[in-house]
This record gives C-alpha cells, sequence and structure tokens, in this order.
C-alpha cells in the first residue's frame, strides 16, 4: 500500500515508490508498531538535503534493506519543515546518543513513542568506525527482541532525563549591559580575515550565513556600548556577496559554504536564508544585496499560485548525471534544467519572505511589495483551516494536515505586521493581531491545539529552550510579532508576551548568543526605548521617502484616512496623526511620546 503518494509534503512523495512499506507522521503507526510489537524507525529529512537523496538511494531503494525493515520494524517517513515539532523532540532525543547531529536524522522507538537509539545517515556498507545502516538495524532487533527490559529502561530513563531538563524562566529579561555583553561576545568571534564566524580557533567548520546573530548585531540598541557590533555584520555579507556562497546569475545565496573563506558551498538555496538576508542588507544600507536576494524568492521560488517555494534543490541532472551544484557550475543555464523546488508554501517561512519583500518593496523596487502583497493572500487562502486556525504548510493549493506552530503564527503575523507597515493598509495588522491572539491564553503561549497530538500524547515535545541557528526559532518570532503589537500601540499584554518568551530563553542564550541572535534581537527591543516613525500624507514624497531609511524599530507610511483606519482598529501609535496643511508630515516617536511633527526631510536622522 502507497501511503504516500498523495502527502502535502514533496519530500514524502519522493519516497513514495520506496520498497519500504513507509507510513507518514501520524498515530496509525506506531499503533501498528503496537499490534505487531516491533520498534518504530522514524526517518526524517526534507526535499532538498543532500544526503537524504543518497541515503535513500543506498538503503531505502534498496529490496534487501526495505525487507529487512518491513519484517521488523514500523517505518515512519517525516518531512523536518512540515513537522518541526517533531524534528525538534527527536533531535532533542537524538542528542543523548550522538554529538553529530544532522540529517536525514534516524531513530528508533518503542511503539509508545520512547526513544533508545538514533543517529544521523548510515551507509550500505560500513565505514569504520561507522555501522552500515543493516548492521544497525540487525543491531536494534536483537536488543529489542533479546533484551527488551534494557531497551525499555533507557526510553524511559532518556524521556526523564529530557522532562528535567526543563529551562527555569530568568526572573528578568536581559538588561541591556548583559545585551552588550553578548554581542562583543559574538564580535570576539568574528573571523577576521575572511568574515562570518567559526566556531573555533582552527576554522574547521562550515559556514552559515547565520542571519539571527547578524540582526542582533545590527541592532541601533547597540552602537553606544559595542560600536563594532554593525560592522561585524556588514563585513560578513560583503564576504559573503564576493564569494561562492552568492549566485550572481539568479540571484540569492546557497545553505552554507564548506570551507573558511565561504567557498565550496553546498547548493541548496533556502527561503529562509535568503529571506534573513534581504533584512540584513537593507540594515546595512547595501539595497542591491536586499534587491538581488529579493529577486531570487520573486524570481526563482515564487509559485504560480503566490506562495514562495521552501527551497530549492542541490542537485541538478547534467548530461543525464545527478551531481550536485553541477547547474551552478555551468557558464549557460539557458539549456538546462534547473534544479527542482522544494514547493510546499510553509506558512511561517512565507511569513518571512513577506516581511522581507515588503520592506525590500518599500525601500527599492516596487515589484517587491506586490509579490509580497499576492504571497500573503495565496497563504491566507491556501494554509488557514475551516476553523480558522493556521496549518503548517500546503503544496499544490491543498493544505497540509500538520498543524501549524508557534513559528508560523509568529512568521506569519511579523509579514503582515510588515505589509500593513509598507501599504498602510490597517487589515493586515487586524489579521495579524488575531493571530497572535489565538495563541496567548490562559495555558501560556501555545498554537491552537497545543502542538502536535501524536508528541503530546507520547509526552515527547521538546524541552528546554530551542535555539534560532539558521532562521529564528518559534518562540523568537512569536515574540517578535508581540512586540510589533506593542510598538504598534496594540497594548501593554503583548510586551508581556514577548517578555516571557525572552525570560525563558534569556539564560542559555546569554551563555550561547551565536545560537539565539533572534531571541537577543527581541530582548534587545525590551530593554531599550522604541523608536517609531509615522508618516502621514503622500506616499511618495520626498520625506516618506528619507523616513524608510530611518533605523527605526516601525516605519510606517500611510494616508490620512489610512491613518484613522489604524487608529480605529485599536493601534494607538496613529492616534490623532493628520497630515499638517495638507503635506506629508512626519511623526519620530521615542517611547511613544512624540517630538513635534515636521514636513522637513532633513530632520529625520
Amino acid at each position: 500500500m502507497n501511503r504516500l503518494a498523495n502527502a502535502s509534503s514533496p519530500y514524502l512523495r519522493a519516497h513514495a515508490d520506496n520498497p519500504v512499506a513507509w507510513f507518514p507522521w501520524g498515530r496509525e503507526a506506531f499503533a501498528l508498531a503496537a499490534e505487531r510489537d516491533v520498534p518504530v524507525m522514524i526517518s526524517i529529512g526534507y526535499s532538498t538535503c543532500h544526503w537524504c537523496h543518497v541515503m535513500a538511494r543506498e538503503s531505502f531503494q534498496d529490496a534487501e534493506t526495505a525487507g529487512i525493515l518491513n519484517d521488523g520494524f514500523v517505518s515512519i517517513k517525516v518531512d523536518r519543515e512540515e513537522h518541526p515539532d517533531v524534528d525538534a523532540a527527536y533531535l532533542d532525543a537524538a542528542s543523548a546518543f550522538t554529538p553529530h547531529l544532522g540529517w536525514p536524522l534516524t531513530v528508533f522507538a518503542s511503539p509508545e513513542g520512547r526513544v533508545f537509539y538514533a543517529g544521523t545517515y548510515f551507509p550500505p556498507t560500513p565505514r569504520p568506525p561507522q555501522p552500515s545502516f543493516r548492521q544497525v538495524l540487525a543491531a536494534v532487533r536483537e536488543a529489542w527482541t533479546e533484551r527488551r527490559s534494557e531497551v525499555d529502561a533507557t526510553g524511559s530513563s532518556l524521556r526523564d532525563a529530557l522532562a528535567a531538563a526543563a529551562t527555569v524562566p530568568a526572573d528578568a529579561a536581559p538588561t541591556l549591559d548583559q545585551l552588550a555583553a553578548a554581542a562583543r561576545a559574538v564580535a570576539a568571534r568574528e573571523d577576521r580575515e575572511y568574515g562570518g564566524f567559526a566556531a573555533g580557533p582552527a576554522f574547521e567548520t562550515p559556514k552559515f550565513p547565520n542571519t539571527p546573530v547578524l540582526r542582533f548585531l545590527q541592532h541601533p540598541a547597540l552602537s553606544p556600548d559595542v560600536p563594532e557590533a554593525a560592522d561585524v555584520a556588514s563585513r560578513a555579507l560583503a564576504a559573503m556577496v564576493a564569494s561562492d556562497l552568492h549566485d550572481p546569475v539568479e540571484g540569492g545565496f546557497f545553505r552554507y559554504a564548506t570551507r573558511r573563506d565561504w567557498s565550496v558551498p553546498h547548493y541548496e538555496r533556502m527561503l529562509t536564508d535568503n529571506a534573513g538576508l534581504v533584512e540584513v542588507a537593507l540594515a546595512a544600507g547595501d539595497e542591491a544585496t536586499a534587491t538581488d536576494a529579493a529577486r531570487f524568492l520573486v524570481d526563482v521560488l515564487q509559485l504560480p499560485s503566490g506562495g514562495i517555494a521552501a527551497a530549492q534543490d542541490s542537485e541538478s541532472i547534467i548530461d543525464g548525471v545527478r551531481t550536485e551544484g553541477g547547474y551552478y557550475r555551468v557558464a549557460d543555464r539557458s539549456a538546462l534544467q534547473p534544479p527542482a523546488l522544494d514547493a510546499k508554501v510553509v506558512t511561517g517561512w512565507n511569513g518571512h519572505a513577506i516581511a522581507a519583500l515588503a520592506a525590500a518593496g518599500a525601500r527599492t523596487d516596487p515589484r517587491f511589495l506586490e509579490a509580497a502583497r499576492w504571497a500573503a493572500d495565496a497563504v491566507l487562502e491556501s494554509n488557514v483551516a475551516d476553523d480558522g486556525t493556521l496549518r503548517r504548510a500546503s503544496l499544490d493549493e491543498i493544505r497540509s494536515a500538520a498543524p501549524a506552530t508557534l513559528e508560523d503564527y509568529g512568521g506569519l503575523a511579523r509579514g503582515l505586521f510588515a505589509l500593513a507597515r509598507a501599504t498602510g493598509e490597517a487589515a493586515y495588522a487586524s489579521r495579524a493581531r488575531a493571530l497572535v491572539d489565538l495563541c496567548l491564553g490562559p495555558d501560556g503561549i501555545r498554537p491552537p491545539g497545543g502542538g502536535d497530538p501524536v508528541l503530546v500524547a507520547q509526552g515527547m515535545q521538546a524541552h528546554g529552550v530551542p535555539s534560532d541557528g539558521a532562521s529564528p526559532s518559534g518562540p523568537s518570532v512569536f515574540a517578535a510579532a508581540a512586540l510589533d503589537l506593542w510598538r504598534l500601540g496594540a497594548g501593554e499584554e503583548y510586551r508581556t508576551a514577548a517578555e516571557t518568551l525572552v525570560r525563558a530563553a534569556a539564560e542559555a542564550a546569554l551563555a550561547a548568543p551565536l545560537a539565539y541572535g533572534a531571541i537577543l534581537e527581541v530582548a534587545l527591543g525590551l530593554a531599550s526605548a522604541p523608536r517609531q516613525v509615522v508618516v502621514v500624507g503622500e506616499t511618495d514624497a520626498e520625506i516618506a521617502d528619507a523616513a524608510r531609511r530611518v533605523a527605526a524599530d516601525v516605519v510606517a507610511v500611510v494616508s490620512p484616512e489610512q491613518a484613522v483606519a489604524f487608529a480605529a482598529a485599536g493601534f494607538e501609535l496613529f492616534e490623532g496623526k493628520t497630515a499638517l496643511g495638507g503635506e506629508a508630515t512626519a511623526y519620530d516617536c521615542r517611547a511613544f511620546t512624540c517630538a513635534l511633527p515636521t514636513t522637513d526631510p532633513a530632520r529625520l536622522v
């Protein structure tokens, strides 16, 4: 029985013809494992993951290996981008067995969901000290049938240990002094020769764009105490632009570089990386790079529906041979089939793209603003369930069954806020506020339904505070959306929500700031007085253009009628703001206290 052919994930569909009897994520697989009294093998990856493709070709397409799996296991295939909470939970558990976490992630669990062994990629033949995948399967089966009490004890003790490791929130959000110290610690890790950051003095580690950390360093609140912070971000951006990580033909940036000098890239191109780099470039004043990354989002990733695809594959076919990056090493690409897109429209990730494109459209090319509007309309059409809650993703405009995460509610809300500020349309901000409100309740800050139902039933939710890594975590992006609401004058309860999430992450973030850039950026927003610039009047006036280049927490350009609509919708920042004498008028506010209105662009610095 083929259970993956109609999946809402390209990654699962790509495994539909495997001889492995795959199940999608859900209760059915665990119930069958209990009925058969066999362990569960959970394989987690994503569509543009090179080593996921390799393991699929070597093991999951092999009939003999598939026979071993089908006889002795129930096998589940999970798209980590469709089920990020599942991925996070099993990464937590896998960390007890291997320090080298990544994808494909291979996890073995009891029918009750208790993990007793995990690893990542396993080769088809032994590569000492790494066993082959079949050796792993044999060892797991032997343990399951001959030493069940040890297996059960491992699973139970691991789950108890993970629960005990849950982070205790700090008594208060970090102070400006603490955040400045964190920024200095990040700056000290700069590779001064090639830009960016390295994990150790040997610099023998892949280099990622790490946009959350760059945005943290660019926050204006750091400039008095850590004046070098923004320069570190600018140098990293310039190094990436000048390197092989950047595609000068179609625009955008690849996933990461395997060398210290940003060379030998891993050739997948992600929505999240490029949306983040649009915002980094705008903050650095590099509109050419912002435009370059934005055109990749629009010209390559934006789908006919208006939604924006999750990524573009690293592999392509050149002269009949599948190769990683071959498409990009050919001088003339016009006759070649480009690498495939992972065409699922992830709700939160589209929120990141909407925010980036709205900002780029306001500063550079208006077509990016229209692309942001188109993407927002597509997501609100295809990724909203009948009850008004969000779904994690859609494919071919068909909603996934996967529930939305905090990242989706916060990410889409943040994108809609950016679109509201850029277009002056209060309806987008009101819709964003409704999404945030769905996650605020007496039981804390969580998406409607409380998260993935299978994980909840098994007690397998991720514990501790998720790091930001290459893109903002769910709590980080939701905190940013709540902070946006407060800055727009929607109420103190939203600042409280942002502070709650920041306090939960504070200890871990201050200890390892390179891994928590996005939540630290929100913490800076709480520790410093906000600057809000509102222009009321003609949107193409000179003072409006000046405002769009101000380093402020809120920049909104609205017509007089739109200002009234924002105020009427409960966004008090716009209350009483008018175009004086019919001229476009700027209101420059610090901590909700506004200077005298002005029509002089030179006053906005």
